[in-house]
């Protein structure tokens, strides 16, 4: 018990230590992509959620954490844009079907992602890829004349995806890279437009506060409608609403928590599993009930050997003969006649010969004249064969 002691103030005392020196160190760079309007890191949108309103002058922006067809079937805002940036965008059939429909109706709606799902693949006929690897950022821009072609850049792969494959016959190319991919496409919808980026992280903190990426997003949403009202997506970042405000999460997403918490569940495993190598009892072994019924059988057929009384066996098995015709015959066993050995051949199916000289041998054993072995031994033979022929 002294050395279990010893063992859990040191473990103590090492994790107390641990998480002193992970608190006090500098905080690394969190590089994780998570593209939405409450985080600060590089790869957060927060500048742009709060800056946005510098593309729209005037407009309200509403975020939203539900899917699209909620937020388009919900919203009070009916004629606004939508805005929805992450790395991965997917719409199932009923998203894509709403969405459409408020398109038509004059709205325009800007996805930029890298990754847009199956369903729309098929619809808008597209997919994307990425560029080669290279030491210096690839160069992006707008096929407009009027605009400055492949003058943008911002490392960290902010440039690399493009639309490998679209339906020329759809869609409008808005923007290409160096390498002449198309990376920006326009859908038109009715009165409406779907515009669709393959470069989500443009629009990120890391980008904007970059001067080429400055200059790129205020042009990138500057084709979409200022209808005074827009719709910020956060639904693709960061789930609906209350999914990612739980404690666990919290641990989970911060790196020097989540190291506290493994060591934590860690050193508790193992003191379960060393407390129950310590104290679990020996189970005993328990034997198994021993049948005796057999060493019965023998013990009491040994006394009766042992006494020789034949007549004694033989009254008890007539007696327990007799009992078995009354139980399942519905026979009267008082007097044996002619009557009566009629009935039992007739409910029995014995043969009427075996019945004649089981009831002589009865009636002999009734009348308590001594009965040697070899008339006990036909006694039985006979009882037996009756059992067996019996029905």
């Amino acid at each position: 018990m002294k050395d279990l002691k010893f063992y859990i103030l040191g473990a103590t005392i090492l994790l107390v230590f641990y998480l002193m020196a992970q608190y006090n160190r500098p905080k690394a760079l969190d590089w994780t992509e998570t593209l939405s309007n409450t985080d600060k890191i590089p790869f957060g949108t927060y500048v742009l959620y709060n800056r946005v309103t510098d593309v729209f002058p005037g407009a309200s922006v509403t975020a939203y954490r539900e899917p699209v067809y909620n937020v388009v079937t919900n919203s009070k805002a009916k004629n606004a844009t939508y805005i929805i940036i992450n790395n991965v965008v997917v719409l199932n059939e009923y998203d894509y079907d709403k969405l459409t429909q408020y398109i038509k109706k004059g709205n325009d709606v800007f996805i930029a992602a890298e990754i847009f799902g199956t369903y729309l693949n098929k619809k808008l006929k597209i997919s994307t890829s990425a560029e080669p690897q290279t030491a210096d950022p690839i160069r992006i821009g707008f096929v407009s004349r009027y605009l400055n072609t492949y003058k943008y850049a911002v490392d960290k792969g902010c440039t690399d995806r493009y639309f490998s494959k679209f339906d020329t016959a759809q869609a409008v190319v808005i923007g290409k890279n160096e390498n002449e991919h198309s990376n920006y496409l326009k859908f038109s919808m009715g009165k409406g437009n779907l515009y669709l980026n393959s470069n989500p992280l443009m629009f990120s903190n890391y980008s904007i506060l970059q001067d080429q990426g400055a200059a790129y997003v205020p042009i990138a949403l500057s084709y979409l409608k200022n209808n005074g009202s827009l719709l910020w997506d956060e639904y693709y970042s960061r789930g609906r609403d209350g999914e990612s405000d739980s404690s666990l999460r919290v641990f989970i997403r911060n790196s020097s928590l989540r190291a506290a918490l493994y060591i934590a569940l860690f050193s508790l495993l193992f003191f379960v599993i060393y407390e129950a190598k310590r104290r679990q009892r020996i189970i005993p072994v328990i034997e198994p009930l021993r049948n005796s019924t057999l060493e019965f059988v023998n013990v009491v057929g040994q006394v009766y050997y042992e006494q020789r009384n034949n007549s004694n066996i033989a009254t008890k098995k007539v007696t327990y003969f007799l009992e078995h015709l009354r139980s399942k015959y519905g026979l009267k066993t008082n007097v044996l006649n002619e009557e009566f050995l009629t009935l039992l051949a007739q409910k029995s199916g014995v043969d009427t010969a075996l019945l004649h000289e089981l009831l002589r041998q009865i009636t002999f054993v009734r009348s308590n004249a001594p009965v040697n072995d070899s008339e006990l031994i036909a006694l039985n033979k006979n009882i037996e064969q009756f059992y067996s022929q019996s029905r």
